[in-house]
C-alpha cells in the first residue's frame, strides 16, 4: 500500500488543529473586547481633550489682543500641552485612521463644534493636533497621541502574550492526549519484532484507553504462549521423527540388498531429516548478541562446507577486513541458505552435470555494508518474487525440483531481521537470482 504524498503523525495533526482552535478562540476574544473597548475609551478621551481645548479657549476668549500674546507664549513653553496660531497655509493629516481615532474625531467635532479639525501631523511635527475657532481666528492645540495608544500596545502585548500561552498549552495538551497511543505504536512495534513482553499501563484512569490496554496486553500473552506452543510442537516433531528415521536407516542398509534401492532409500531419509532441520530452524528464538565479525572469513568458511565442485563453485570477493555487526551462527546460517538454494536451483544450463556458479560481494555504503550473493540461473518470474520469502512456497519447475519444505529464503529474511539488517531478492541482469543483505558496518 502507498503511504499519502503528506503524511503527518497523530501528535502533530492533533496539535495543529487544536493550536488553530485555541488561536482562533483568542483572537476573536481580543477583537471583540478591543471593539467593546473602543467607544468608551473614545468618550473618555474626547471628554479631556475637549476640556483642555474648552479650557485654552477660554483663556484666550477672555484677554484682549496684547495680553493673548502672552498667553500664548506662556503655553508654548508648556512641555505637554501647547496652543500656537492656526495658518492658513498649515499642511496636516487627517487623524481618523483606525476605528478609535475615527470614534474619538467623531466625538471631538460633537462636543466642539463640526468645523473642528483632528490631525496626526501638522506640518510634519506629530502628535495630536486639534484645531478650533474663537471668532475669526483659528488655534492648534498640540498634545502628545502617546497617552492614547498605551492601551492599544498592552493589548498587542496581551495578545502576543495569550498566542505564545495557546502553542506552549496545545502541545503539552497534544502531548498528554496521544502519549497513550504512542505507547501502544511503540509496543505494537515490538510485538511485530517478536518482542512479547511488552506491558501496557493497566491502571491508566482513562477508561477507553484502559480497555484497549488490557485487550492488548492479553492478545501479546496469547501470542507469547503460541510462539512457544510452536517451537515446544516443531521441537517435539524433530524428537519424535527422527528417531525412527535412524531406524529406519539402519534397517534399509541392513535388509535391502539392491545397491541402488538402498542408496535411493538413504537419500530420502536424508532429505526428511534436512526438512525437519529447516523447520527448527525456523522455530528457533530471535535472542542475539551481536558482535563484530570478519565477513570475508564468514563466507568462505560456509563456502568451504559445499566440497563438490561439480555441483557448486562459490567465488569469495569480499575483502578480508570487512567488519559487520552480527551474528556468528545466524549469519552463517543465511549464506548455508543462499548457497544451498543456489546449488539446488542456480544451474545455468539443463544439463544436470554442469556445476551452479555463485557469486559474493560485499560494498560499502556509509554506515552499512551491501552483501550481494548471486548465481548465474534462469531466475524467477516477476509475478513470484515476492513470495520467494513465503513459508512453504516454491516457485515453478525452472527453480524447483520440488524436493524441500519452501523454508529456505524465509529462514534467510527471518534471520536477517534478527540481525538488525534487510534483504532484497531479485532477477540479476544478464540471469540468475540475486540476494542483496544490508548489515551494519562493525569498525
Amino acid at each position: 500500500m502507498t503511504r499519502p504524498q503528506l503524511a503527518l503523525n497523530l501528535f502533530w495533526r492533533t496539535f495543529a488543529l487544536l493550536a488553530l482552535l485555541l488561536a482562533g478562540g483568542v483572537l476573536a476574544w481580543q477583537q471583540t473586547f478591543k471593539v467593546l473597548e473602543a467607544e468608551p475609551r473614545a468618550l473618555e478621551a474626547a471628554q479631556q481633550l475637549a476640556g483642555l481645548v474648552n479650557l485654552s479657549r477660554v483663556a484666550l476668549a477672555d484677554t484682549d489682543s496684547i495680553n493673548r500674546v502672552a498667553v500664548l507664549s506662556s503655553l508654548a513653553r508648556s512641555e505637554t500641552v501647547q496652543v500656537r496660531v492656526a495658518e492658513a497655509h498649515d499642511r496636516w493629516q487627517p487623524y481618523d485612521t483606525s476605528a478609535f481615532a475615527k470614534q474619538l474625531a467623531a466625538e471631538m467635532r460633537g462636543r466642539l463644534g463640526p468645523d473642528t479639525v483632528v490631525a496626526r501631523s501638522v506640518n510634519e511635527a506629530p502628535g495630536l493636533w486639534v484645531r478650533f475657532s474663537i471668532g475669526e481666528d483659528a488655534y492648534w492645540l498640540q498634545t502628545s497621541a502617546r497617552p492614547f495608544s498605551i492601551a492599544a500596545s498592552a493589548s498587542s502585548w496581551w495578545l502576543l502574550i495569550a498566542l505564545i500561552g495557546t502553542v506552549l498549552a496545545s502541545a503539552a495538551i497534544t502531548r498528554l492526549i496521544n502519549q497513550p497511543l504512542r505507547d501502544l505504536s511503540l509496543a505494537a512495534h515490538r510485538i511485530r519484532e517478536g518482542e512479547y513482553d511488552s506491558v501496557l499501563d493497566e491502571s491508566t484512569r482513562t477508561s477507553e484507553i484502559r480497555d484497549v490496554n488490557m485487550g492488548f496486553n492479553r492478545m501479546a500473552r496469547e501470542l507469547a504462549k503460541m510462539e512457544e506452543d510452536r517451537t515446544v510442537m516443531l521441537a517435539g516433531i524433530s524428537h519424535d521423527l527422527r528417531t525412527p528415521l535412524a531406524r529406519l536407516r539402519l534397517e534399509a542398509e541392513m535388509s535391502v540388498p539392491d545397491e541402488q534401492a538402498r542408496q535411493f532409500m538413504a537419500q530420502d531419509i536424508d532429505q526428511l531429516d534436512a526438512i525437519i532441520h529447516k523447520f527448527m530452524d525456523y522455530a528457533r528464538p530471535s535472542e542475539l548478541q551481536l558482535q563484530p565479525l570478519l565477513l570475508g572469513e564468514l563466507v568462505e568458511r560456509v563456502a568451504q562446507g559445499f566440497r563438490e565442485p561439480q555441483q557448486i563453485r562459490i567465488h569469495n570477493a569480499v575483502l578480508s577486513d570487512l567488519k559487520v555487526w552480527a551474528d556468528d551462527t545466524e549469519l552463517g546460517r543465511v549464506l548455508l541458505n543462499l548457497f544451498e538454494n543456489a546449488r539446488r536451483y542456480g544451474r545455468s544450463g539443463d544439463a544436470a552435470d554442469q556445476a551452479t556458479k555463485v557469486e559474493v560481494t560485499a560494498t560499502l555504503s556509509g554506515n552499512w555494508v551491501h552483501l550481494l550473493v548471486r548465481d548465474f540461473g534462469r531466475g524467477v518470474p516477476a509475478d513470484k518474487l515476492a513470495k520467494l520469502t513465503t513459508p512453504f512456497f516454491r516457485g515453478d519447475a525452472a527453480r524447483t525440483a520440488a524436493n524441500g519444505a519452501g523454508l529456505g529464503l524465509a529462514i534467510v529474511e527471518k534471520s536477517v531481521q534478527r540481525l538488525g539488517g534487510q534483504l532484497e531478492i531479485g532477477n540479476a541482469e544478464g540471469g540468475g537470482l540475486f540476494a542483496l543483505i544490508k548489515l551494519q558496518k562493525a569498525s
